[in-house]
């Protein structure tokens, strides 16, 4: 993921060490691995962090997501699935996350103001 404004790429500055492994062993090793597309790897990705309720990190790893083919309505699913397993709020925080990504993208109106 190359998106200078990551979590990643903003903690550079704060912990060029930390940033390292996750260049180096993350995305450029366990990313890589043959044995998962990097589709699957982004759609289990996305149910763990959801599943953590790791917001902070849920856009750029949705983003990711998008570009390696899963869909907007998948997401949909990928969060009402989850809502039984990891429990409704962590769903529907995502499912917000999802929604800011997909306004900024133009792939929904954004919400209008009431």
């Amino acid at each position: 993921m190359s998106n200078p404004s990551s979590s990643k790429h903003r903690i550079r500055p704060v912990a060029p060490k930390l940033f390292e492994l996750i260049e180096g062993a993350v995305y450029g090793d366990v990313w890589e691995r043959p044995e998962l597309n990097k589709r699957d790897r982004s759609l289990i990705t996305v149910a763990a962090l959801v599943g953590m309720r790791q917001t902070d990190q849920l856009r750029s790893h949705l983003e990711k997501a998008l570009a390696n083919g899963v869909t907007q309505d998948e997401f949909g699913e990928i969060f009402t699935h989850l809502a039984v397993y990891a429990g409704f709020p962590a769903a529907i925080s995502a499912a917000l996350v999802a929604r800011g990504l997909f306004e900024d993208r133009g792939l929904i109106a954004p919400e209008q103001a009431q």
